[in-house]
């Protein structure tokens, strides 16, 4: 596929994030208009609400944009979807008879606000990345056990917050917890020490399940997927995890990306996961290209200072997709809801350069990196923002998904003061 032109000029140059083969969708406001749905557009945001109430989509009988959040789309289905997007081509394509109409429903991106795209239903998170949890495994158990036995034959995951998924750009306050290092003989309640982020896709179901679904029935659920960043006190987890896993570590924060990249915008990206060394149980197998040839970066900006690239990867390095996680998460019988979000677990490549976490960047904290303004780093410290960037990249044009960020700020001096 090559580049779609648009009237929107900005959207046609080839490295720009939203081109028309994009259209990705978030909620945005501005001084002069609430919360509402929008489609990125070049440097411009497409406002869904008022082009409904001007006559422009009118998909359904029922209003789809009369409320701030993308929950109401996904729920009509595949089918509207669809419909969806090749409205929204026919309206902001070059020569379009609907350009007149539109153009005074665009807003500047510069202008607006982003909050989270939708209703987050429930969390939950993936450790489906085989270099990073090889590399993780290494470090506490040795190479000889650096996975653990069941890894190679189900993507391992856990239950996370809803309630603390942030969107890109909300501060993110160190938190404090029970630490317990090797040389006391007992916890401590303390801030956080070895904060981290950990670099992540989010994959958004947006259709029901009521009972186990097959792996092509559960890719077919994906409505789209955002960048999303899975905030980690490594101490905290050190101390809590064992034996049921992460809990408070885990339970900070989660940024996602503010633009939803639908799974139609990804689709000429598809690609396939790593080859096998164990063969899937029959109801995981792959069953064709299901992971996306998406390159990833991490920076990190100390206050006041220049951004360093601390890490590159790609998306293609998962060893088990989004659809292989949402298949997995139905064979209990658990239902889904749209909503849902799905991370898949910290993507690293075979590469130090590749290692999308501090942790394994400065293994353990034994190495530190050194950034470009000669600081170094083994953890997160106050006042660093840490920026997730994602782009695909096409014959003549980028699929972007915006910046996740967030900046770290001082822990409470005490957090049970009233």
């Amino acid at each position: 596929m090559t580049l779609m032109k648009s009237w929107v000029t900005s959207a046609n140059a080839a490295d720009h994030p939203f081109p028309l083969n994009n259209l990705p969708y978030g909620v945005f406001s501005t001084d002069a208009l609430d919360p509402r749905c929008g489609v990125a557009i070049g440097d411009m945001i497409l406002d869904c609400s008022a082009a409904e109430e001007a006559g422009l989509i009118t998909l359904t009988e029922a209003a789809l944009f009369d409320v701030p959040f993308w929950n109401e789309v996904m729920e009509e289905g595949p089918e509207l979807w669809a419909a969806l997007r090749a409205r929204l081509t026919e309206i902001l394509v070059e020569g379009s008879a609907d350009r007149a109409a539109a153009e005074p429903l665009l807003v500047p991106q510069a202008d607006a606000q982003m909050h989270l795209p939708f209703l987050v239903s429930e969390y939950t998170d993936f450790y489906a990345g085989r270099h990073h949890a090889t590399n993780v495994g290494t470090m506490f158990r040795g190479a000889e056990n650096a996975l653990p036995p069941n890894w190679l034959h189900v993507p391992i995951g856990y239950n996370g917050r809803a309630s603390s998924v942030v969107v890109s750009g909300t501060e993110v306050r160190r938190p404090w917890g029970q630490l317990k290092s090797p040389d006391h003989d007992t916890p401590a309640f303390l801030p956080c020490r070895r904060f981290d982020l950990e670099l992540e896709m989010g994959a958004i179901v947006g259709q029901p399940s009521d009972g186990p679904v097959t792996v092509d029935e559960a890719d077919a659920m994906i409505f789209g997927y955002v960048l999303l960043n899975d905030w980690s006190a490594r101490d905290i987890q050190a101390w809590e995890y064992q034996p049921l896993g992460p809990f408070q570590a885990k339970a900070t924060a989660t940024s996602i990306s503010p633009w939803i990249v639908t799974a139609a915008a990804l689709e000429p990206f598809r690609v396939d996961c790593p080859a096998r060394e164990v063969e899937l149980l029959d109801h995981l197998k792959d069953t064709g290209p299901m992971l996306y040839d998406i390159d990833l970066s991490v920076t990190l900006a100390p206050d006041g200072g220049a951004e360093t690239e601390i890490a590159r990867t790609n998306y293609r390095e998962m060893y088990y997709s989004s659809a292989q996680q949402l298949a997995h998460h139905t064979t209990s019988g658990c239902p889904m809801n749209p909503g849902d979000l799905l991370g898949s677990g910290t993507i690293s490549g075979a590469e130090k350069h590749q290692r999308g976490s501090l942790l394994e960047l400065s293994w353990g904290g034994k190495e530190p990196i050194t950034l470009e303004n000669g600081q170094t780093r083994s953890f997160i410290e106050d006042g660093d923002t840490i920026t997730l960037h994602g782009a695909a990249r096409g014959n003549g044009y980028t699929i972007g998904f915006g910046t996740c960020a967030g900046k770290v700020t001082p822990a409470l001096k005490d957090p049970y003061a009233r």
